[in-house]
């Protein structure tokens, strides 16, 4: 994989990361400011923070598994 190609998925990756770890810390510190205040939004809310943080640890595994395996070429 190109370098640039790379590092740009990679950035992107870490910035979702960073998104769902600040998503998931202002759920649990400030749960009223958070959608119409219902359990059902605060539940669903917390749900897709934690899938967003999954997917982006998802994908700068497989990043750093194609980097070695780059590097082994």
């Amino acid at each position: 994989m190109e370098k640039r190609l790379y590092e740009m998925l990679k950035t992107q990756a870490e910035a979702e990361k960073a998104k769902a770890l600040l998503s998931l810390d202002l759920l649990g510190k400030f749960p009223a400011g958070i959608g119409d205040h219902s359990t059902g939004d605060y539940y669903k809310n917390a749900n897709e923070a934690l899938m967003m943080l999954v997917d982006a640890n998802d994908k700068l595994e497989t990043l750093s598994e194609l980097d070695i395996f780059q590097t082994k070429l």
